[in-house]
This record gives structure tokens, sequence and C-alpha cells, in this order.
């Protein structure tokens, strides 16, 4: 959760804190195996541990910062919010929407993807609900959405909205193309 260079935004997907605890917990386990009486371990399978034990962890971990990090960057004409290879351009963002999300008047809707991939939100991460161009709801997976939301809104280009406060597409199942009363869910 860091800025970037030139006015961007990055928020690391994962960390390498489980890589350091399999390291420590594998050096208590040799220490314990040299240090206490009876039968060693074979060397050959301390061999396959220690190979394959922080291999695994290296590459869970490196999987979730390719896979969830989060990052804004504004620069030049084709500036991008980006979660792992997913990316969205800064223009397609609807900065009213946003303003409603952080005043808690908008929120996502009911389904709305998960930018990244996957089924849900990551664990510890929290969904911050973007209306594109297009009219979709998308929601960024992020530890800070104060900070995110701040970092878009700066780099989010000013466009006009509707007399509503925000760009949202009419709807085509009514008359006057506003849902008026109606929720996502229902009445």
């Amino acid at each position: 959760m860091t800025p970037a260079g030139g006015g961007g935004y990055v928020e690391p997907g994962g960390s390498w804190r489980p890589c350091w605890l399999a390291a420590a917990a594998l050096g208590v386990l040799v220490v314990l195996d040299v240090a206490l009486p009876g039968p060693r371990v074979p060397s050959l399978l301390w061999v396959l541990v220690l190979v394959a034990v922080p291999g695994v962890v290296a590459s869970v971990c490196l999987a979730a910062r390719r896979a969830w990090t989060v990052r804004v960057d504004p620069g030049g004409p084709d500036g991008a919010l980006s979660v792992g290879r997913e990316r969205v351009a800064l223009a397609d963002v609807d900065a009213a929407h946003l303003r409603a999300v952080r005043e808690g008047t908008a929120g996502a809707d009911a389904g709305a993807p998960v930018l990244g991939g996957g089924w849900s939100l990551p664990r510890g991460r929290t969904g911050l609900p973007l209306r594109l161009a297009d009219g979709r709801t998308v929601l960024v997976p992020t530890r800070d959405p104060a900070a995110l939301g701040t970092a878009l809104l700066g780099a989010v280009p000013a466009r006009g909205t509707s007399a509503r406060g925000t760009s949202q597409r009419a709807d085509p199942d009514t008359p006057d193309g506003r849902s008026g009363g109606r929720g996502t869910l229902g009445p």
C-alpha cells in the first residue's frame, strides 16, 4: 500500500512472511533433530523436506503476489487500474460513483465480479465497488479501500455525469430509464 513513482499506487497481493515462518519452523525441526537423543531422521528425508516445503511455500507466495497485486498507474493516455493480469482503463471508471461509494450512498451490484478473477474476495481484503463506463460494477480486492479510493479519484479523468449524480446507464425495462425504488434484489 505504497504510492508508486509518478503518483501511482501499489498494494502487494501477498507477503513473504509465510516463507520466513516456514524457514524458521524447519530450522527449529533441524535443531531438535540434532539436539534430542534417539534415532535421527534420515538425511534423504531432510533433503526432500528442505527442498519441497520452501519451494511450495515460495510458489504460493509468488502466485498470490502476481494474482492479487493492485496497481493504479495514471501515466499517459493509457492509465490503468490493474489487479494481477486484469486491467481496467482509468477513463472507464465512473468517478461520480466512486465518490458516492466513499460517502456511503452507493455500493456494488449483487454478484459483481471480482477483478483479478476468482469467485470471491481473497481473505483479508475488502471489495471496493467500481462502476465502469459500460454500466457494469466490479469489485477491486484491497486491504485499504480508503487509500485506493483516494488514488483512483486522483488518477481518474473527470467527465460528465447524469443529472442523478452518476453516469449510470438508463434501465431499458422502465419507461423513463430510471429504476425508481426498485433495488437489485427486488422492491
